[in-house]
């Protein structure tokens, strides 16, 4: 599949160059923040760890600890996100939010419910390989219900391949049986045939679901369940339907209203920029009257607008 993130990689790239650009951006009195935010949006995830390299070798500094020495604020937070390998930074997106006061759902279903089993595998031992922790113990001991038995099925990275023609009825039948139909929701029911199936199974199972109940599978969890499990349930079922959309929705709400989401903003735009942001966009302009970029716009301000805007590659008016 091509890529359709924003993000492309430079293709007269040379490490050592852009590693002098950043050293001058940075030295003496008062930082080139434009320079650093126009070079880094520019260079593939890839080509930043080389410039990290190259950066340590000319100078013998770490180039982390100095972005993070000379900027400061939402905007070091979204540089330093740019310069960290994707799968460290789901790594250590999962950690903060286990291990920080209270614990952040948020990230925990946005993680779990996105990426694909491959990469949550891949997860789930770098985690292991960093703090010498279980993720899936470190998840359950700080959730708990059907939204820890759903997170630890995602952690099991185990979803069927395909779609199981005989099943889809029946899943379909047992969903509307357990929720629709019951006194009180068999909670579990939902929380194993969403938590295992594919993707293309369950499409077909909310389509068939849809002729049974009359209504989206979406608007069933919102009536059945609360709290995080409904969270979680929903961005199964969306992330199932579509990625692109759900994403696009979770930018929407991250900005919506008084306030912003910062954290929200910033992952979702470092963790998608170079997978899929033109689609994330094509289905933000569909769903709302706004673009992403005008959205941003209106809602961030400073260096840290100017990158996010330049990661977003572009408007659609």
């Amino acid at each position: 599949m091509a890529c359709k993130g924003s993000v492309k990689a430079s293709l007269n790239f040379n490490a050592t160059t852009d590693a002098e650009v950043l050293y001058k951006a940075m030295k003496g009195l008062g930082t080139d923040e434009d320079a650093i935010l126009q070079l880094l949006v520019a260079r593939s995830n890839a080509q930043r760890q080389q410039i990290k390299t190259a950066y340590k070798t000319l100078f013998g500094k770490d180039l982390i600890d100095d972005l993070k020495g000379e900027l400061g604020g939402k905007f070091e937070t979204l540089i330093v996100g740019l310069m960290t390998a994707p799968l460290a930074y789901d790594v250590s997106s999962l950690r903060n939010a286990i291990k920080g006061a209270g614990t952040d759902e948020k990230v925990l279903v946005e993680i779990l419910a996105s990426r694909t089993p491959q990469q949550v595998k891949e997860i789930v031992t770098a985690y292991r390989k960093e703090y010498d922790d279980d993720l899936e113990e470190d998840i359950s001991g700080d959730t708990s219900g059907h939204f820890k038995r759903l997170l630890v099925i995602l952690l099991q990275a185990n979803r069927q391949k395909g779609i199981q023609g005989g099943n889809v009825e029946s899943d379909a039948q047992v969903l509307f049986k357990a929720g629709e139909q019951k006194f009180g929701t068999d909670e579990q029911t939902f929380v194993t045939i969403l938590g295992n199936r594919s993707a293309e199974h369950l499409r077909k199972v909310f389509d068939a679901y849809m002729k049974l109940a009359g209504y989206e599978m979406e608007e069933s969890i919102k009536r059945e369940t609360s709290g995080g499990l409904r969270d979680l349930l929903l961005a199964v079922v969306k992330c199932a339907r579509s990625v692109p959309t759900y994403f696009a929705e979770t930018l929407y709400y991250a900005m919506k209203g008084a306030g912003t989401d910062d954290n929200t903003l910033i992952r979702v735009m470092v963790t998608r920029s170079e997978v899929d942001l033109f689609d994330i966009r094509t289905e933000f302009r569909k769903l709302f009257a706004c673009s992403l970029f005008s959205m941003i716009k209106g809602d961030t301000g400073g260096d840290f607008r100017k990158a996010l805007l330049l990661l977003c590659g572009g408007d659609d008016a």
